[in-house]
């Protein structure tokens, strides 16, 4: 099992889950951050810590195509370990469906 971020997370980016997280596994994208599943020790502390509610064990169904993207992306984007500041409208984009489709951005982030 690993955890992975799911939808809600995509224009929130609260990164309030980076600094809890004891092995550094999270990566950053433009407009959301990911899991690296091979470096996930499956502690769990991130969950709680996010306030979209976007992180998720990988064990529920239908995470799959999550399980990919944060595959994928946590190879490519840069290690974020600080937390940073929230986008502006992190608050109102919280729940809107589909972000995927309608707002993901492949782009790194600028890490640290």
């Amino acid at each position: 099992m690993t955890y992975v971020v799911t939808d809600n997370c995509i224009r929130c980016k609260y990164m309030d889950c980076v600094e809890v997280c004891p092995v550094d596994c999270f990566y950053e994208g433009e407009n959301m951050l990911v899991i690296n599943p091979s470096e996930c020790i499956d502690c769990g502390v991130c969950e709680p810590e996010c306030p979209a509610e976007a992180i998720l064990p990988d064990t529920e169904n239908g995470l799959e195509k999550w399980l990919e993207l944060n595959t994928k992306f946590s190879a490519e984007w840069p290690n974020i370990t600080v937390k940073g500041d929230a986008p502006a409208d992190a608050d109102a984009m919280s729940g809107i469906e589909n972000k995927l489709e309608k707002f993901f951005s492949p782009e790194p982030g600028a890490g640290n």
